[in-house]
């Protein structure tokens, strides 16, 4: 069996390879529950992963879908036992926490569409450029039937209709992904707005989560708005074409966010964005997805459930990715992602050994 262009035997081989690195397995210090919050990027995955976790050891993991924002914010409370974010904490959120270095796990990459709403228009048939996307979103574009749209549209009956814009309301690292390849893509963003998980926006609608964003796009005729490719199939919503730096035209999907994650010279801390990939057939948009843990942990046994959680999440925990729409871990950042995880450690001791 294939999900476009991926072999699921191939993947299955690949997991069973670094698994036989493994050296964790279920934890073995009687914790049973841990608790995590954070972003709705990675959350339908997270969902099948942690329950399928709970099933094979016992320990039950609470993770409340509430943005990435508020993921950082609860790991710098201590209300958490790990983040999930898909935005990098800045040097100002690093200097917050309250027990020292944060890890930034890499679990997998995913693709953002950039939907609509459109009478008559279907799914991949709009086509937009990155200059194009960044002037909607600055509001210097207001209806659809605008001449810079209709002339790469040419075969497309556009409407006369006012362009809904529709973004994160929530801390997010969905936007934090956005806004950083909007960043990269156009001058005007980066000075008059830039990246992070929240930004002033110019307008005009904000939604809460990914759900948020996917919900008011469907309910306004005119929207558009960014989510992660796992909601838009969830909706069977419409979404464009977004032209890649290579100047192929490419709709979102699993090997062009694989594309993407697959660079030279990821860093060893693997806090890095992949937006505006120069591949040829990457797709543009796209970001990994992080646990969020504190290196030095102060519990023994809560350090041991969060370290053979992650473990499981890069290794075993893969197999779930595909089917759901994100892109397996693999090569560098596999790699770079164990590195991390063995990172972890009580009172200097690394925990996994």
């Amino acid at each position: 069996m294939k999900v476009k262009g991926f072999s699921i035997v191939a993947a299955a081989a690949v997991l069973l390879l670094s698994g036989a690195m493994a050296m964790a397995g279920c934890p073995t210090k009687g914790v049973k529950e841990l608790t995590g919050a954070g972003a709705t990027f990675p959350y339908p995955l997270y969902s099948k992963m942690f329950s399928e976790y709970n099933k094979l050891c016992n320990v039950k993991v609470n993770y409340q879908s509430i943005g990435s924002g508020g993921g950082i914010r609860q790991l710098q409370e201590l209300t958490v036992d790990f983040g999930g974010s898909v935005g990098i904490m800045d040097e100002k959120q690093k200097a917050e926490t309250k027990a020292g270095p944060v890890l930034h796990i890499p679990t997998v990459a995913g693709a953002e569409a950039i939907v609509y709403n459109l009478p008559g228009i279907q799914r991949g048939q709009l086509k937009l450029t990155p200059e194009l996307l960044a002037d909607i979103y600055l509001k210097k574009i207001n209806n659809w039937n605008d001449n810079r749209i209709k002339a790469l549209n040419s075969g497309l009956k556009l409407p006369d209709l006012t362009i809904a814009v529709v973004h994160r309301s929530d801390g997010s690292g969905t936007t934090f992904i956005f806004t950083n390849y909007l960043s990269k893509v156009s001058q005007e963003w980066k000075d008059k707005v830039g990246f992070a998980t929240s930004v002033n926006w110019p307008g005009d609608v904000g939604g809460k989560g990914n759900e948020g964003v996917a919900n008011s796009v469907q309910q306004i005729p005119g929207a558009i708005g960014y989510v992660e490719l796992a909601y838009a199939k969830q909706n069977n919503m419409a979404w464009a074409q977004l032209r890649n730096k290579a100047g192929t035209y490419v709709e979102p999907s699993l090997e062009g966010a694989a594309l993407a994650a697959d660079q030279p010279n990821l860093p060893d801390n693997m806090e890095v964005m992949v937006t505006d990939s120069a591949n040829s057939k990457a797709y543009p948009i796209t970001g990994f997805t992080w646990l969020l843990v504190y290196e030095n942990q102060r519990d023994e046994a809560k350090a041991d459930a969060v370290a053979n959680l992650a473990w499981w999440m890069i290794h075993e925990g893969q197999q779930y990715a595909l089917p759901l729409e994100y892109a397996p871990l693999k090569g560098a950042a596999l790699k770079k992602a164990e590195s991390l995880v063995k990172r972890i450690k009580v009172n200097g001791r690394p925990v996994l050994n």
